[in-house]
């Protein structure tokens, strides 16, 4: 990226409930509360977010901040306390294969091949198919990620690395419109997880997928992401502020490593994080 005019990110702040203009993803005036024992919890407050559709977004935040629960309710696993959460103009109500979700935890069944964990999935989406479309769909999704020769082996059988590409294959195998990915190399060593990053990227710009991915990894969000949603620290967490990351694709993490709107978008991150958001831990007892 040598000679390159720097671009400079921009910032800007979650539109109201009345402003936003509908996106692919709409997250409106949604506050989301726990109850517990000690009363109700308020994990999120006041979130407002479009996302386009084919749009990479990352939401970073300190440890509970909301990440995971604004996840789960793009995914339909539970409903906002109050506001709404919708796709394509449609209220998301519950889980659907429009909407395919990547663990941390691969979630793979031990007693079944990769092929048939995969293939399973295929089989709950494209019912009316025969056995060798939904063959067929499966093997695709395993060559996806790089994985047609491990294809009959047991999760028991493969590295951690290649059991997060089964999940990722899992999930695309389902031609969903919008993936949903809650840290998902977080527990990979450094490298693996960096081979994977490579390959997610490589697989976004094939499929146009709309991502919404929730990380902790500052690098990890500027690398892969269009938008970086930041959160501010819970109870009740807002989104603080919006980055817009101006790096053009495909991305090149050695060319990255050097070129300085990458390092101006990772000094805006770390600057709202560790500074402006500085985590203070709540006392438990």
């Amino acid at each position: 990226m040598k000679g390159q005019t720097m671009l400079r990110p921009t910032f800007s702040t979650a539109p109201t409930a009345s402003s936003a203009t509908p996106g692919f993803l709409r997250v409106c005036g949604v506050q989301q509360t726990f109850s517990t024992p000690k009363g109700d919890f308020p994990a999120l407050s006041e979130i407002n977010l479009e996302i386009r559709r084919g749009e990479f977004v990352a939401l970073i935040g300190h440890s509970g901040c909301g990440k995971s629960t604004l996840l789960n309710l793009l995914a339909g696993l539970a409903s906002p306390t109050a506001g709404t959460v919708s796709c394509d103009g449609e209220i998301i109500r519950g889980p659907g294969p429009r909407r395919a979700m990547v663990f941390q935890n691969h979630s793979l069944l031990p007693w079944l091949s990769c092929f048939d964990n995969v293939r399973m999935a295929v089989r709950s989406v494209f019912r009316a198919e025969s056995a060798s479309a939904v063959d067929h769909r499966t093997e695709a999704a395993l060559a996806m990620v790089g994985l047609t020769q491990a294809a009959h082996k047991k999760p028991s059988e493969i590295s951690g690395g290649m059991k997060q590409r089964v999940g990722i294959a899992r999930a695309l195998s389902m031609e969903p419109q919008v993936l949903l990915m809650d840290e998902p190399f977080g527990a990979l060593d450094a490298l693996t997880r960096a081979k994977l990053q490579d390959e997610l990227l490589g697989i976004v710009e094939k499929t146009e997928s709309t991502v919404v991915m929730v990380t902790h990894d500052v690098d990890e969000a500027v690398l892969l992401a269009d938008r970086i949603v930041m959160m501010t620290n819970g109870p009740a967490a807002r989104i603080g502020e919006i980055l817009d990351v101006p790096i053009g694709r495909p991305r090149d993490r050695v060319s990255l490593a050097t070129d300085s709107t990458y390092a101006e978008c990772r000094r805006a991150l770390m600057d709202f994080l560790y500074r402006r958001q500085a985590h203070v831990e709540q006392p438990t007892g």
